[in-house]
């Protein structure tokens, strides 16, 4: 991979706080999740994306979100399972004007109830946009 790769890579992957050796569980993968993100994860961590079915501590939980998948608040409760202390869940929506867009407020809106808090969203690709949720004992 050329530095110009790596640097692309680290961009994406880095700008939602995943590094090597990370472990990073994976929520509703469906086949129209943007595999060029999932890659660049898994190159900058150097492991597989966990599934939904993986029991291990993971450091990080990617969630595939959108309108019509169901109840939000469950969705994010069920990502927490494995998730070590301090550690941060990314919810993937689609962008507005996408199929399956999910409005802002709605993720703010389950967070509390699922015992996090939103911190920051970032771009991640074309169609998709993350919001970051941690735990609102851990605020970082």
């Amino acid at each position: 991979m050329s530095e110009a790769e790596t640097a692309a890579v680290d961009n994406v992957a880095g700008k939602l706080g995943f590094k090597e050796g990370d472990l990073i569980q994976e929520f509703g993968y469906d086949d129209d999740v943007d595999f060029d993100l999932r890659d660049d994860i898994e190159e900058l961590t150097g492991s597989e994306l966990l599934t939904e079915d993986d029991q291990e501590a993971v450091d990080s939980v990617i969630l595939w979100w959108r309108d019509g998948d169901g109840d939000l608040v469950d969705a994010l409760m069920d990502a927490q399972t494995t998730l070590d202390s301090g550690g941060q869940v990314w919810v993937l929506t689609p962008k507005s004007g996408r199929d399956g867009y999910v409005p802002p407020s709605e993720i703010q809106e389950a967070a509390p109830t699922a015992g996090l808090h939103a911190t920051s969203s970032a771009g991640v690709s074309d169609d998709w946009a993350a919001a970051r949720l941690v735990s609102k004992r851990n605020k970082g």
